[in-house]
């Protein structure tokens, strides 16, 4: 098999898809980003090819935005983004396609987060970035809010 350039984190919710997928989509400030830091939404065009900007802020008063485009919007299931084009259409340098979905498991649901990455090299980039911890916090937040009620 192939070596593939995807890195994931999953966790199962004890809470039904229709309560993931609301908390997902519509309550990202509140944990799309590891505490303490978080993320300000700027454009959110649900729809493939709609604008998908966000500024992430850090503690210290880093500020990072993030602009790409939803390749993929499929209500109730999963978002696919990526910030290898921007919301005009633009080529940007590309860093990864990233996939946040859900599925029904038991009496829960299973959320899944993908990175896939262009090279090997991005690929390492990230997880030297912290990945795993990092998207498994940002699990674990989604998580807390969607069984808290």
């Amino acid at each position: 098999m192939a070596e593939t350039n995807e890195l994931s984190v999953t966790c199962h919710i004890a809470a039904p898809p229709e309560r993931v997928w609301d908390v997902l989509v519509n309550r990202q400030e509140e944990w799309w980003c590891p505490a303490p830091w978080r993320v300000e939404i700027v454009a959110q065009d649900r729809r493939p090819g709609g604008r998908c900007a966000m500024t992430m802020l850090g503690p210290d008063g880093e500020v990072m935005p993030q602009e790409g485009i939803y390749l993929a919007w499929e209500d109730g299931r999963r978002f696919v983004t990526t910030d290898a084009v921007t919301g005009e259409l633009e080529p940007s340098g590309p860093f990864m396609i990233g996939f946040w979905e859900i599925e029904p498991e038991g009496s829960g649901t299973r959320y899944t987060a993908r990175a896939r990455h262009w090279t090997a090299e991005a690929r390492k980039q990230h997880e030297g970035m912290g990945f795993e911890a990092g998207w498994g916090a940002v699990a674990q937040q989604l998580k807390a809010l969607c069984e808290g009620g």
